[in-house]
């Protein structure tokens, strides 16, 4: 009886065992088979949307010069552009100190993606937006930006120092909204007084009539001089950066215009990890390279005396500039390189057909930026530069035959030949030697 009764409750066991494991088994099974909440997934507004871009392994790149090439997608952002970042941090910050007021415009002198990135967030914030841009701009960026419902005023490109460059009329803008705001504190003062209006009124009517019926005053950007466009990457860009690599970078390069990105991302680095290297890649016209390298803005033609019409002879737009700006003024580099329109467009079909990647034409020189860096460097370090835009924005010049027939450019190359790298070859010790000599006796 002992012998049966022992039987029976190891049976009892065994069963209760198998009962238990099977519920494991089945409720595991409904729990892997159930939707996940993805409340932790939703964000709220576009605002909240802007930056935690990813890093991607540009293969190609990396495969061809032993490095590992890494560009930071911010043609992700819902703004299509780095500077969505930017945007973002001029807007909050404007808002903060009381230099903006919900309902009121916001204006800039843009290329371009700076003025559809604050044309993107403005709106989020109850503000409207007063974009002047120069009219030799791709036209697809003033079509973006009246599709965002910015008032767009292109102009003709003229010096910094002219009274009618966009960057100077942009600042008039919200100078006179200011005063219409300060004029008439309502709808209804505004409706009584429409006929009464001054030269400087009707200057603002001409450009911004829409603004007329509910101006809450106007604020100027102003990126190129405004640090919250350096404090937007120093907060944001470098950190995630950083993060995503676990500190484990080698260099870091990247165009400028304003700069701002290269100025707050190389400075925050430089903070973390000293011996990490930051250059800066500049095209055709800048004085940039010239004053990373020899500590003076100009370029041999402007000492002959030979400086041409136009100073900005690249068809890059974004990037590039003859003044130092107080944005830039904060970067931290170890050296510069010249890049070349051709490189650039070779560059961007390089990518797009080894790569998938359809990027702009500050993305691309970018590109181009880290390869000279992977040939000046040698293998096995690892560079990252910024995929600033992609091409969608750039298809009336940049990825337009006819255009880039006009000026010589059109692309021809079937591996990065143009960079000295031969087609099908990695990147050797050989070919890092003459690169070195090269970059010697250039300028």
């Amino acid at each position: 009886m002992v012998a049966l009764a022992r039987t029976a409750g190891a049976a009892v066991t065994a069963l209760s065992l198998i009962g238990l494991l099977s519920y494991i088994i089945i409720h595991n099974t409904k729990s892997r088979l159930k939707p996940r909440s993805r409340k932790a997934a939703v964000k709220k507004g576009v605002v909240a949307a802007i930056g935690n871009t990813p890093l991607i392994r540009i293969d190609s790149l990396s495969d061809a010069t032993g490095c590992e090439i890494l560009g930071k997608a911010e043609f992700l952002n819902p703004g299509g552009s780095v500077k969505d970042r930017v945007a973002l941090k001029i807007i909050q910050e404007a808002l903060e100190c009381g230099a903006l007021s919900p309902g009121g415009v916001v204006t800039e002198g843009s290329a371009g993606s700076t003025a559809i990135s604050l044309a993107t967030v403005a709106p989020a914030f109850g503000c409207s937006c007063h974009v002047v841009i120069p009219d030799d701009a791709a036209i697809e960026k003033s079509q973006i930006l009246e599709a965002l419902g910015a008032t767009v005023e292109r102009v003709r490109p003229v010096s910094i120092t002219h009274k009618d460059h966009f960057v100077n009329i942009a600042r008039r803008r919200a100078h006179e909204a200011n005063e219409l705001a300060s004029k008439y504190q309502d709808l209804s003062e505004i409706d009584n007084n429409i006929n009464q209006l001054n030269d400087t009124d009707a200057a603002f009517e001409t450009n911004s009539s829409k603004y007329l019926t509910n101006c809450k005053g106007g604020f100027f950007a102003d990126q190129f001089e405004n640090l919250a466009n350096f404090r937007a990457h120093h907060e944001g860009t470098g950190p995630e950066i950083w993060e995503q690599v676990g500190g484990k970078l080698d260099a870091f390069v990247a165009a400028a215009g304003t700069g701002g990105t290269v100025a707050g991302v190389s400075r925050y680095l430089k903070e973390k990890d000293s011996s990490i290297k930051c250059f800066l890649v500049d095209p055709p016209g800048s004085g940039l390279f010239n004053k990373v390298t020899r500590g003076v803005m100009y370029t041999r033609e402007e000492a002959e005396g030979r400086r041409l019409k136009n100073p900005f002879d690249t068809i890059t737009e974004g990037i590039g500039i003859n003044r130092l700006t107080e944005n830039f003024k904060l970067a931290v580099l170890d050296g510069a390189f010249r890049g070349s329109d051709k490189e650039a467009v070779e560059m961007s079909r390089y990518v797009l057909k080894n790569d998938g990647l359809f990027l702009g034409s500050s993305s691309a020189m970018n590109c181009v930026g880290a390869v000279r860096v992977a040939q000046q460097m040698g293998p096995g370090h690892t560079i990252i530069t910024i995929l600033c835009d992609s091409g969608m924005r750039h298809l009336s010049k940049f990825y337009n035959a006819e255009y880039l027939a006009q000026y010589g450019l059109t692309p021809s190359a079937s591996g990065l030949e143009f960079l000295g790298i031969s087609s099908g070859e990695n990147f050797n010790e050989f070919q890092c030697i003459c690169f070195l000599l090269l970059s010697t006796y250039s300028e």
